[in-house]
């Protein structure tokens, strides 16, 4: 199948033309417009920085629903020490620039060149994209960014600079999600660290019939805050 080249309009070309792989189209721009755009239409961005602007719908899709989250007991009992300070929107600008600098550090590539690293900072500032931070004392060791639209979450990037703070920062976010009634976070692609953590694939065409159910709900846009209690774990989780 064709990739699709696309021009100032905001519009894309139907998901189900997505080569193998995923990949949709080419161009564009990242506008704020054109990726709230994207991404109620199972689309999103993803390119090197030598590279034009790459958009992708893959199938299968990796989502995961916030209710089942899998805690293991070790990580029960880590969160249960309460050495994490746990916080929401707090410093959306340098969790988004921390996950591009820890993927540089290990040596990996990383698709959050500026240009995407400032189109998510105005996703921030029109209140539709958050973060959650994960800190000990005054030293931020975690956290991971995305955006939510509707009752959906699109997850983006995770980072981690100490054990198991990224994933007190997935917990978090997932039960963040289900005191308000969202359905689902979007992971995206396949990913073993996700999935042991309770992610699943699904076809593309189940992941686009509940992301319209989600959508029809209405965006709730500012700041996230959490309450004290947000890690209280269930003492029955495993």
């Amino acid at each position: 199948m064709p990739v699709f080249l696309l021009s100032n309009a905001i519009s894309f070309p139907p998901v189900h033309l997505a080569e193998p792989d995923g990949l949709l189209a080419i161009g564009g721009d990242l506008t704020a417009e054109r990726l709230l755009y994207a991404y109620r239409e199972g689309i999103f961005p993803c390119y090197s920085e030598r590279s034009p602007i790459l958009w992708w719908s893959p199938d299968p899709r990796l989502v995961l629903y916030p209710a089942e989250i899998h805690i293991s007991r070790s990580l029960h009992k880590e969160l249960g020490r309460r050495r994490f300070k746990i916080t929401a929107d707090r410093a959306f600008h340098s969790v988004i620039r921390q996950c591009a600098a820890v993927r540089l550090e290990t040596g990996d590539s990383t698709w959050l060149n500026r240009e995407m690293i400032l189109a998510y900072d105005r996703l921030f500032d029109c209140g539709l994209a958050h973060s959650i931070e994960v800190w000990q004392q005054s030293r931020l060791l975690g956290g991971l960014y995305g955006v939510a639209l509707g009752r959906c979450f699109f997850g983006e990037s995770m980072f981690s600079r100490a054990s198991n703070a990224s994933k007190a920062a997935l917990v978090a976010l997932c039960q963040y999600l289900k005191g308000r009634d969202f359905g689902m976070i979007d992971c995206q692609v396949a990913s073993e660290h996700l999935m042991r953590l309770g992610a699943r694939e699904i076809p593309r065409s189940s992941f686009l019939r509940e992301l319209k159910n989600l959508l029809t709900f209405p965006d709730i846009s500012g700041r996230w805050t959490f309450m004290e209690d947000l890690l209280e774990i269930d003492k029955t989780s495993s």
